[in-house]
C-alpha cells in the first residue's frame, strides 16, 4: 500500500477491535518488532521481549483467559465516572466494542504481547518503600514505547490494533500458558489484523492542547488555537 506520512499515521491510528480473518504475512509482522525495537529503554536495556502468537489453540485460550480478565476489568471500571467530554452514547460505544473484542479475543489473527524483562534488582532494589514503588512504576517506560512504535507501524501497514491491558488480571495463567520466564511482566496486548470494512482507520479525536498543556506551572493554560 501507499505510504502515509508520520502525522498522517499518528492521527487516523484508531482503535480498532473488529479485524477479517486473513493472516498477517511474516514479513509484515517482522516489520512491526523492528518498529517497536526503535523505541528507547531505560540504561539502554533493551529488555521488552515480544511474543507473537499465531497458533489457533493458543490463541483460544488466550481468548478464554481475556474474557475472565474483562469480568475483573468491568468491575472495576463500574465504579469509575464518566469522563465529562464523553458523552453516554460515546461511553456505551466504547463498551460495546471493547464487549466485541472480548467475545472475539481468540479469533483475532495475530495477537502481539508486550513483555518488560525486569533488571536482576527490579524486584527488590535497595531503595525506601515509597522510591521502591516509583521505581517499578517507571520500567513502563521501557515498554509502552515500542507498543506506540508498533500501533503507528500497524497503521502504516494497513493494519488495525487497540492498546489492551486487561491480560494482565491473568498474568500468571498466561506466564503459565506461554512458558514465560519469573522475570517477565506482561505490560500490553496488540490484538492484530485487517480491519474489517466499516470499521477501519479515521480521525483520532482528543481533547484540545490547551486543555491538557499548561507552560512553566499548573493553572498556565498553553493558548487556545
Amino acid at each position: 500500500m501507499a505510504e502515509i506520512g508520520l502525522f498522517d499515521a499518528i492521527h487516523t491510528a484508531r482503535a480498532l477491535r473488529r479485524f477479517k480473518p486473513d493472516q498477517v504475512p511474516d514479513e509484515v509482522l517482522a516489520k512491526l518488532i523492528d518498529a517497536g525495537v526503535r523505541a528507547p529503554t531505560g540504561s539502554n536495556l533493551q529488555n521488552w521481549r515480544f511474543v507473537i502468537v499465531t497458533d489457533a489453540e493458543l490463541r483460544r485460550r488466550l481468548g478464554d483467559l481475556y474474557r475472565e480478565s474483562m469480568e475483573i476489568a468491568q468491575k472495576v471500571l463500574s465504579k469509575r465516572k464518566r469522563p465529562a467530554h464523553m458523552t453516554d452514547k460515546m461511553q456505551s460505544r466504547m463498551f460495546k466494542s471493547a464487549s466485541y473484542l472480548a467475545e472475539n479475543f481468540g479469533n483475532v489473527p495475530v495477537l502481539l504481547l508486550a513483555w518488560l524483562q525486569l533488571p536482576p534488582d527490579q524486584d527488590n532494589p535497595n531503595l525506601p518503600p515509597e522510591d521502591a514503588q516509583t521505581y517499578v512504576r517507571l520500567g513502563g517506560g521501557s515498554i509502552y514505547g515500542a507498543v506506540q512504535n508498533i500501533i503507528l507501524a500497524c497503521r502504516a501497514l494497513g493494519l488495525g490494533t487497540v492498546l489492551t491491558t486487561v491480560l494482565a488480571y491473568r498474568e500468571a495463567e498466561v506466564r503459565r500458558l506461554l512458558n514465560a520466564p519469573p522475570d517477565m511482566r506482561l505490560f500490553a496486548v496488540l490484538p492484530i489484523g485487517y480491519p474489517v470494512e466499516g470499521y477501519g482507520h479515521g480521525p483520532v479525536n482528543r481533547l484540545p492542547i490547551s486543555q491538557v498543556t499548561c507552560r512553566d506551572r499548573f493553572g498556565n493554560n498553553w493558548p487556545k488555537e
